[in-house]
This record gives structure tokens, C-alpha cells and sequence, in this order.
């Protein structure tokens, strides 16, 4: 099959042909239909997250279920499939007590010294976030994906796949935002919009959109700001304060930066939490003035939203079908596989929402 591969940190991702195998007794295999380019990967690709290499990247996506291992019983061939990246085993101490997103169990992988998932020419190719979704086919725990209703469009389904389910997470589970709360974002790309939509649909009174670009602003009203800050033009924690006369019950940073996770921090009023929903670097240090936590305000982590992505995707594929939930106005492009390298050269530009590879 063909599949997008990184070599070295740095470097574009070639298309090559890649072997996949056969399903074990939990695996399923699936026909990729459409991968969303996510910055996620981009921080791999430039080295801010390390990982083994040569590896296929991709991690946002939907398809088709092609064939199931023995012990498989919640979806079947023929199935359509949305895939998550945080793989859970269902019996540690996360799983059980809710917090499936959490679960690192090495019972979702395959050992070391069995057949690899994936290979080239017989050397072993590790699994990027146990999916590797930018190639036409995906071998994976059984979950790792979720079937959803068939008149469900896949390439809009990829996306509830990481940066829907990543924004809609972190305000419905993780920050638990509750109707008239007032709620600011930083940074409008996919996982940020997709944080502004589902702040809309959790009842907050005010939602600010902050991002460096001015073209973001239309979009953001779109999906459901009643503000935009340019934050090229001034300081936007001073903007945010003095709009909202103090600060904001909720603010999100779904950039990944230090800075920006300070900023947002800073955007809070007494008793108001920040959530960092961005990927920060690994070795940046945050920095937070110690007195201010004495205002009881909260800084805190979410991992793809806290998701319990088995219930959670079905009802999103729902809110979406019902008009509540904005995927359309998400896609910006979509691309063949063998663009993926320009896709993330647009990416770089930070005026695009998503593109997204299609395979059928």
C-alpha cells in the first residue's frame, strides 16, 4: 500500500510502498477514506516531539472497516469507522474509572518480537499514536475506532477524529464550561474552532476569539465568537480583560506555545480555570506568578479532550447531522496523498482550518 513516510526530523514526507498485516485476535484493518492534517504531526515532523523513525505519520481519520481478528466484537466489515489515537485496554485504573483517554496500556500495541503492524521490505515501521492514518490502509486495536451511521460523510468524520474531538473535549469534559460563562480561545485553527463551536454549544454567553491573523475573525464569528482580538495589534490579555471587566471564567490555548498558555492564564478572572489544550514543546517551561493562584484561579492539561471517544464520536457524527456541529467550514482543501507535503507547507501559513487527504 501506499503510505506517507518521515525519515529524518526535517524533511519532507515521501510516498512509498509499505507492507501491513494480517489482523490479530483484537485488531481491525481499515481502508483509510480521509486523513486530516494536523499540526500534531507537524510537531513531529519538526522535532518538538520525539519518535522513532523511519514511521508513518497520520493520526486524524475515518473508513472502512475491511476485515476483524477473532476476539473483535464491536465492529464489523463493512462498518464505517471514525479512528482515535488514544487507544485504551478498558481495565486499568484510567480506563475504569472513566478516564479512557488517560490509559497508556501496552496491551493496545503489539509486543516486541512479534510481526510488526507495519514493515518495509521486512524491517519493522513503528505505529505513529497507534494509528498511522496517511496510508491507504490502518491496522489497529479494536479500540482505537468507533463505528458510526453510514450517511455519515467520512472526510467531515476524520475530523471529529483529533481536533473536533480535542476541542469539544476539553470544553464539554475537561473544563466542564456551563451556559452563561463567559470563555476566551487562543488560536483559531482546527482544534480552536472546533473549542469556539463547542463553547457555543455549551450555552457560554461570551466567546473571544484571539489569533495572530485578521482573516481568522469572519471564521471564528462563524462558529459561534461574539468577539475577535487581533493579537498583532496590542496586548490581547489587556483586551480580553477589559472586554469582559475582569476576565473570563474559561480560557483555552490550542496553539502550543509557553507564551501563549501564559497569556491565557492571564486572561482568567478570580476563580477561573485555563486549559492547555495545545501541544507545548517538549523543554518549555511554563511560567506562572505564584500569587496569582491566590485568586483561586486553575491551570490545567487536557489530553483529546477527555474523551470517551466510544460514545463521545457517535454523538458528535449526531450533532453534526442535526446542523449543531460545524465540520463543513473546517475543511479548507482537500488533497490527494501525494500533496500532503504542500498541505502542511499551507498549514504553516496559519490562514487555513484543515485539509484533508482523501483516499476514495
Amino acid at each position: 500500500m501506499k503510505a506517507a513516510v518521515l525519515r529524518q526530523v526535517g524533511t519532507p514526507l515521501e510516498i512509498e510502498d509499505v507492507q501491513i498485516a494480517n489482523p490479530r485476535p483484537h485488531e481491525v484493518l481499515i481502508r483509510t477514506a480521509a486523513a486530516g492534517l494536523c499540526h500534531s504531526d507537524l510537531h513531529f515532523m519538526e522535532g518538538n516531539y520525539p519518535h522513532p523513525l523511519p514511521a508513518v505519520l497520520g493520526h486524524e481519520s475515518a473508513g472502512v472497516v475491511e476485515a476483524v481478528g477473532s476476539e473483535v466484537r464491536t465492529v464489523k466489515p463493512g462498518d464505517h469507522v471514525i479512528t482515535c489515537l488514544s487507544a485504551f485496554c478498558g481495565h486499568c485504573e484510567h480506563c475504569v474509572t472513566g478516564h479512557l483517554s488517560r490509559c497508556q496500556s501496552p496491551e493496545t500495541k503489539r509486543e516486541p518480537g512479534e510481526e510488526p503492524r507495519l514493515s518495509q521490505g521486512g524491517a519493522p515501521l513503528p505505529q505513529f499514536l497507534n494509528l498511522s492514518s496517511f496510508a491507504e490502509m490502518m491496522l489497529v486495536h479494536e479500540h482505537a475506532c468507533v463505528a458510526i451511521r453510514k450517511d455519515m460523510p467520512l472526510d467531515r468524520a476524520a475530523l471529529i477524529g483529533c481536533s473536533v474531538m480535542t476541542g469539544y473535549g476539553a470544553v464539554a469534559h475537561t473544563a466542564g464550561v456551563r451556559p452563561g460563562e463567559t470563555v476566551a480561545v487562543v488560536g483559531c485553527g482546527g482544534v480552536g474552532l472546533a473549542i469556539v463551536n463547542a463553547a457555543a454549544i455549551a450555552g457560554a454567553a461570551r466567546i473571544i476569539a484571539v489569533d495572530m491573523v485578521p482573516a481568522k475573525s469572519n471564521l471564528a464569528h462563524a462558529f459561534g465568537a461574539t468577539d475577535f482580538i487581533d493579537a498583532s495589534q496590542g496586548d490581547a490579555v489587556k483586551q480580553v480583560q477589559e472586554l469582559t471587566r475582569g476576565g473570563v471564567h474559561h480560557a483555552f490555548e490550542a496553539i502550543g506555545l509557553a507564551k501563549t498558555a501564559e497569556q491565557a492564564f492571564g486572561m482568567l478572572a478570580r476563580g477561573g480555570t485555563a486549559t492547555i489544550v495545545g501541544m507545548i514543546p517538549v523543554g518549555q517551561m511554563v511560567s506562572i506568578m505564584g500569587a496569582a493562584f491566590l485568586g483561586e484561579k486553575k491551570l490545567q492539561g487536557s489530553m483529546m479532550g477527555s474523551n470517551r471517544f466510544p460514545v463521545d464520536m457517535p454523538r458528535l457524527v449526531d450533532f453534526y447531522m442535526s446542523g449543531k456541529l460545524k465540520l463543513d467550514e473546517l475543511i479548507s482543501s482537500r488533497i490527494a496523498l501525494e500533496q500532503v507535503n504542500e498541505g502542511f507547507a499551507e498549514m504553516k501559513t496559519g490562514e487555513l482550518a484543515r485539509s484533508v487527504i482523501m483516499f476514495q
